[in-house]
């Protein structure tokens, strides 16, 4: 009974009728490479005496018991289940667990559920679809062209031709001089206005 249940739930589950407010999964999908690990981690609403993990074969259509895992750390693992390959990690309260898988093959890709029972029935998170391959695609930035820097350089040289043509003496020489002019031809003109100014005031003494 406890199995046809399970088996209900989880297509209910792959469909979207299933929804859990006991537990959350976390992540949603992990692509990872042959012969690495990966880890799935499981939220508790509350206190808990253990954790079961199963995993759903869209391949095969069917679910495979892995380990459960009660509150004092120990694990009872399902039939044919690598002791080495998974692993079961969660807190002194267990309230939070994860399930670690090492040298990942092939035969790993699935969807992996946690699992809690609650008055004779099983509740599954929101399970984890893992996909195993042997060369992980290479990120979009790395794909991208490099921006070419030819415009920078570009502009960096008008700036330095720039400088080189406000300090050359072909533009400070002429414009020197011409300060120089007109500071001279302004000495008559004051030396005739101070002489007006002697006059008038001598002017003004006699009378």
């Amino acid at each position: 009974m406890a199995q046809l249940w399970l088996h209900l739930c989880i297509c209910l589950q792959i469909l979207g009728f299933c929804t859990n407010l006991f537990l959350s999964q976390t992540p949603e999908k992990i692509l990872a490479q042959t012969n690495d690990k990966t880890e799935i981690f499981c939220e508790l609403k509350r206190e808990y005496a253990g954790v079961y993990w199963y995993r759903w074969s869209q391949k095969r259509q069917d679910f495979e018991f892995l380990v459960f895992s009660n509150s004092l750390g120990k694990a009872t693992y399902g039939a044919n289940i690598s002791q080495d390959k998974f692993i079961v990690f969660g807190t002194r309260a267990y309230t939070s667990c994860s399930l670690r898988i090492r040298h990942l093959h092939a035969s790993d890709n699935g969807t992996y559920y946690c699992s809690i029972s609650q008055s004779s029935q099983l509740f599954l998170g929101s399970g984890t679809r893992l996909g195993v391959v042997d060369v992980l695609p290479l990120p979009p930035e790395a794909t991208q062209k490099p921006l070419s820097k030819k415009p920078r350089k570009r502009l960096t040289e008008r700036k330095s031709a720039g400088e080189k043509a406000a300090c050359s003496p072909l533009i400070w020489v002429p414009l020197a001089t011409s300060v120089l002019v007109l500071l001279l031809s302004l000495i008559p003109t004051a030396y005739r206005f101070h002489r007006i100014r002697r006059r008038l005031w001598l002017r003004i003494h006699r009378q």
